[in-house]
């Protein structure tokens, strides 16, 4: 399954296209396993908001 395609304007649109992706992506895991990528993506994220601030970059 491809990445989602998001917008620049990111709407609700955007929201359920990732919902879509994400349930896809994990409905055959076990829960440990969905727990861990969960796990993976939100220190991700948190790294991309650090780096953001400390750049002052607008998200």
């Amino acid at each position: 399954m491809e990445n989602p395609v998001i917008s620049d304007k990111f709407t609700i649109e955007d929201i359920h296209k990732i919902r879509k992706y994400n349930a896809e992506k994990r409905k055959n895991l076990t829960l440990k396993e969905r727990l861990e990528d969960i796990k993976n993506k939100a220190n991700e994220c948190e790294k991309d908001i650090k780096k953001y601030r400390k750049e002052g970059t607008v998200i």
